[in-house]
Formats: C-alpha cells, structure tokens, sequence
C-alpha cells in the first residue's frame, strides 16, 4: 500500500470530532481520561496521510477488551498490531483507511509519548517543518512500505521526546 501525504485539511478536525462523538457512544463506559486527536492530521498545517489517528484512553488492555467486539460491529477493523501496549483498529478497511485507533491506558508511557510529541509539533513551527520535511522524504523514498516509512521516523521522534525530558 503506498504512502500518500497530502496538505493539511482542515476538515480533519472536524472529523475527528464526529468519530470522537461515536466511540463515546459506542464504547464510551470504556472511557479513562480523554480522547485525543494525535498524529499528523492533529497538527495544524501539517503533511499528512489523509488519516485521522485517535488515542482513546482505557483503564488497561485487559479490562478493555470487551470493546473491541463491539468496535468491529461497528466498522472498526482490529488488528492485534503492539498488542503489549495497545488495542489498534482501523476503519473502514486495511485497504482504504480513514481512521486508525488505539486503545491505549491512560497515562501510560505510550499515552504520554504521544501526547508530547503532538504537543511539540503544535508548539514549535520550526520542528513542525523539519518533521513535514522528513515525511516527504520518506514517503518518496519507502513509497509502497508504510512499515519502513513508520519505523524511519522513529529516530526523528525519539530525538523530539527526549528533548522535551530535557526541558
């Protein structure tokens, strides 16, 4: 499946607003904190995969299975992809994506991560363009393998966090 960035849209808040509504009626009992809009449609101005990334926040993974049953009745696909720290889901199909979903426990260390680093994107303009600048070269580069894009902006991002437990 190729990697295709496309120009900020400023409907993405929007819908993540609109999937935000569904999940707290659908599994909202499930609700431990928040529900977050992460990832690069999250940040204003930003390139991105036409993808709307939610962090829905669990007590743990164990007392959150129950909502994935009822996920999948409801359009989300689930996928047991870093089962050790998330439930993931994407909607409508593997195929053709518009949502990605994860479960995560609220405050964990993979909740603060990427809270962080969307955080710092909004934050900082500079670090927001040098990060867009990566992608780009990245989806040019592993165009048809979104693992390797996803892994090869690992460093960028480990550098951004450990940078702000410096602060």
């Amino acid at each position: 499946m190729k990697v295709e960035l496309e120009e900020y849209n400023a409907e993405w808040p929007e819908r993540f607003e609109q999937e935000r509504a569904f999940l707290l009626e659908i599994i909202g009992t499930w609700l431990v904190g928040s529900v977050e809009h992460v990832g690069s449609t999250a940040v204003r101005g930003m390139v991105a995969k036409p993808i709307i990334d939610i962090m829905f926040g669990v007590k743990d993974l164990e007392s959150s299975k129950g909502a994935i049953e009822i996920l999948q009745s409801n359009g989300y696909c689930y996928y047991p992809y870093k089962s050790e720290v998330m439930h993931w889901f994407c909607k409508p199909s593997p195929e053709f994506r518009t949502h990605h979903l994860h479960l995560v426990p609220y405050q964990s260390p993979l909740w603060q991560e990427r809270i962080t680093f969307r955080n710092m994107l909004t934050q900082s303009p500079k670090l927001a363009g040098e990060y867009a600048e990566l992608k780009k070269s990245l989806a040019a580069e592993v165009a048809y393998d979104r693992e390797a894009y996803t892994q090869k902006k690992w460093p960028f991002i480990k550098k951004v966090l450990s940078r702000a437990k410096n602060c």
